[in-house]
């Protein structure tokens, strides 16, 4: 590695983007995880009640520039459509 004083600050920075990003991420994926468990127990309130929460983990997640705006949408529109298809299926 160089041993110029901006690319070791260049270092630092980009070492504590990393430790956010990961964060973010795996704040994101515990919740995304949490929901599609609910989905498979087919729980129509408890991931009706989740789906708001991820949603701003998703908006957080875009906002820091953890993931792509077009990831997050693709993320929101997955699970809002599988969550809308549990709700119209009757129970058995």
């Amino acid at each position: 590695m160089a041993r110029h004083k901006s690319a070791i600050r260049q270092h630092r920075r980009s070492l504590r983007r990393k430790a956010v990003n990961t964060r973010t991420k795996s704040a994101l994926r515990t919740k995304m995880r949490k929901i599609r468990e609910a989905i498979e127990a087919k729980d129509r309130e408890g991931s009706a009640k989740m789906l708001p929460a991820l949603f701003k983990a998703i908006d957080t997640s875009v906002k820091k520039g953890s993931i792509k705006k077009n990831t997050g949408s693709r993320y929101k529109s997955r699970v809002s459509r599988q969550v809308a298809r549990l709700s119209s299926t009757p129970e058995k």
